[in-house]
This record gives structure tokens, sequence and C-alpha cells, in this order.
């Protein structure tokens, strides 16, 4: 009887439909090397996709929603609307690549697999840590050196 609740998906009376561990088949036949190495290149190029989607999910996706705010809003003279339209918009641009890149990273782990490699975890979380951390440390930078607070000491502006 199984009753680890890592089998069971988290209930000991049976699993949840769909919840299963994924199971790989063994290694699969390695075509020819032309063929993996199409299928590396094809790997590759969906690696940087997935960099670039991750990417674009610290900037231009919520610089784009903020745009959209503002003409909703100045469009509608409402504040309350241009704000609302701002947060469905983004609401809906970042989930919605965030399942494709869900779906990018399942089809990379296979074509990795056709290019002859045992690869059986998917690189979205490593990606997406990494675009973490250097998106901010680039708006670190920005807010603290190039933009900053002001320096209190000798501040350049005086203001009458």
């Amino acid at each position: 009887m199984r009753s680890d609740p890592s089998e069971t998906g988290g209930l000991f009376v049976g699993r949840r439909p769909g919840t299963g561990p994924l199971r790989f088949r063994g290694s699969p036949q390695p075509g020819n090397e032309r063929r993996q190495r199409a299928d590396g290149s094809l790997a590759n190029a969906m690696w940087v996709g997935m960099v670039i989607l991750s990417l674009f999910c610290w900037g231009p996706i919520p610089l784009g929603c903020l745009w959209v705010g503002a003409h909703v809003s100045s469009a509608s003279s409402s504040i309350s609307l241009g704000i609302l339209a701002a947060f469905v918009t983004l609401g809906i641009l970042l989930f919605g690549t965030l399942a494709v890149l869900r779906r990018l990273d399942y089809a990379w782990i296979l074509v990795r697999r056709a290019a002859g490699h045992d690869q059986r975890s998917g690189a979205l979380s490593r990606i997406f840590a990494v675009a973490v951390l250097i998106c901010a440390s680039a708006f670190m930078i920005w807010l603290l050196l190039i933009h900053g607070p002001g320096s209190t000491v000798a501040p350049n502006n005086q203001y009458p």
C-alpha cells in the first residue's frame, strides 16, 4: 500500500488526477549527428527566448501597462479607470507570459532530450531567478546612483 504523501499527491487515500510524478522513458535513441545538432540549436534558441521573455516580465511589460493606464486615464479623465486598466493589462500580460514560459520550458526539455542530453528538469526557475537578480540590481543602481535621492550634505537645488 502506497501512503507516502509524495507518491499520493498529498492524499493518503489516492492520487488526485494529474498530480503524478513525471516519468520519462529511458534515454531516447540518438539520431544522426546532423539531427542532434539541429535539435541542440533549437534548444539553445528556445533557451534564449525564455531569457528574453523573463526579462520582459521585469521591464517592457510593466512599462507598457503604465503606458496603457496613462492613455486610458487621459482619454476617460478618470485616474481610477486608468489604474484599473493598467492592473488588468499587467495581470493578463504577466500571467500570459508565464504560461508561455512554462510551455516553452516543457518543450525545451523534450528538445534537449532529442538532442541527446538526459534532461529531466527545466531551466525556467534558474532563468527567472537570474532575471530577478539582474533586474533588481539594475533598478537599485538606477535608484541609488543615477536618479538618487540627492545629497543631504550639499544639496545642489536650493529652493527659495
